[in-house]
């Protein structure tokens, strides 16, 4: 009965217009929202530095060649006398090719590799984020609309019944029977009505440019909002549901959760600094002349080899110590934001809850209040038209029963909001 009573309520009115439901506005925001291309450009960048960092696994190829010069050379007794002049053949040149395949790096690839990927997965998760940021805010816009749309109606239905009330006035002037006073009382409230009305309008305009701004959706688009989206509204969930939805769906817990695991990594490349790296090596040079020969033979020399190299950088046994300290805070830090984030996340799911129970209660109380200001402003109009009350107790119920019905359209939008607050909350919007 609740839920019919406030369905039953004031709808809205889409005339020659299209009614654009809540999802069909994400979808436009995902597809075309100007604020989520930079986080789409973010997981591209770390999908190439993925790549990036897999080639490490690569072998290293490198290739030199030189065209010199050579000049003269000469001789000396090791007092420097006894000069005497050397002939070098003048045209020298060298070519080498050294490849390199690493076998063993103490995991720094693979840490490389993997840091480089939960690097990808966070980006993916600030996109979630971003995005459950963006669908909130357009709720917001939609729902604005949704209540300014409904409370144009109220304004507008009280001035419809105010410019009665006048009329009915002005003809009781014309008899004798009602001051010029009242009536510019009342015209004083028609006056205030329509300002409102304006101001209403205005609003509307704002939020539907920017709602529509913010979807990406064509400009001149006019949205209407979804009148049935209360009936969808109606979550049967504990409070034990959605907390449990939160730490498994919520992107800012994933983002923290992937901080972790990043710092982690981090500290396993610092270790891997103190292993020994360990490669394959082959190598084929041609130099020329051969100059280690007196005097010297003007031919080429060509020698190749392959091997095994090893690397050992001894200093990282006293230089790593800070780094990996430096490393191991850092992890520290991302585990206690981790739990400060899971904190956050209950708390706010909780009253979120809480609120929208609330929402519900105070819908039965804006539904009973509309009731009786309806009441009552039929027994001061019958009064009023039986001369038995006066014009300040006709102004005083037009706007008590302006301010419930007000009031009404409010905590059905309130109702709506926290649904989707608890959906925002949790990770599933």
């Amino acid at each position: 009965m609740l839920l019919c009573a406030a369905l039953a309520g004031d709808g809205v009115c889409v005339c020659a217009r299209s009614v654009i439901t809540l999802e069909e506005i994400f979808a436009s925001a995902e597809a075309h929202s100007i604020q989520l291309k930079p986080s789409h450009s973010a997981i591209t960048e770390a999908e190439q530095e993925t790549a990036v960092a897999r080639s490490g696994r690569l072998p290293d190829i490198n290739m030199s060649l030189s065209l010199s010069y050579v000049g003269d050379g000469f001789t000396t007794k090791r007092n420097f006398g006894d000069y005497e002049k050397a002939p070098i053949p003048h045209l020298g040149n060298g070519l080498s090719l050294n490849v390199t395949q690493r076998v063993y790096t103490g995991g720094a690839v693979t840490n490389a590799i993997r840091l480089a990927q939960l690097k990808e997965t966070a980006a993916r998760f600030a996109e979630d984020f971003q995005r459950d940021n963006i669908r909130f805010r357009l709720t917001g816009y939609y729902l604005d609309i949704y209540k300014y749309t409904n409370l144009r109606q109220v304004v507008v239905s009280n001035i419809g019944a105010a410019r009665k009330v006048l009329a009915d006035m002005q003809a009781r002037y014309e008899q004798g029977t009602a001051l010029l006073n009242d009536i510019t009382r009342y015209e004083l409230l028609v006056s205030n009505l329509e300002l409102e009305l304006t101001r209403i309008d205005n609003t509307l305009t704002i939020l539907n440019d920017d709602l529509v701004t913010t979807a990406g959706m064509p400009q001149g688009t006019e949205v209407v909002p979804d009148s049935t989206i209360l009936e969808r509204s109606l979550p049967e969930q504990t409070e034990e549901w959605w907390l449990k939805e939160a730490r498994e769906q919520s992107p800012s817990l994933h983002l923290a959760r992937a901080g972790v695991d990043i710092s982690r990594k981090a500290e396993d490349i610092v270790r891997s600094e103190r292993l020994p790296k360990v490669g394959l090596q082959a190598a084929w040079n041609i130099d020329g002349p051969i100059l280690t020969e007196i005097p010297p033979i003007d031919r080429n020399l060509s020698y190749w080899f392959v091997g095994v190299g090893v690397e050992y950088n001894l200093s990282s046994l006293y230089k790593s110590n800070k780094s990996l300290a430096r490393s191991k805070m850092a992890t520290q830090r991302a585990t206690e934001e981790l739990d400060a984030a899971v904190e956050n996340v209950s708390l706010a799911v909780k009253a979120d809850h809480v609120r929208y129970l609330e929402a519900y209660e105070e819908l039965k109380t804006r539904i009973k209040s509309v009731e009786l200001a309806e009441r009552n402003y039929r027994t001061i109009s019958t009064r009023y038209a039986a001369d038995m009350a006066l014009i300040t107790d006709m102004l005083d119920a037009a706007n008590v029963r302006l301010d419930a019905q007000q009031q009404l359209v409010n905590a059905r939008i309130n109702i709506i909001y926290y649904y989707y607050k608890l959906l925002f909350t949790s990770g599933k919007i």
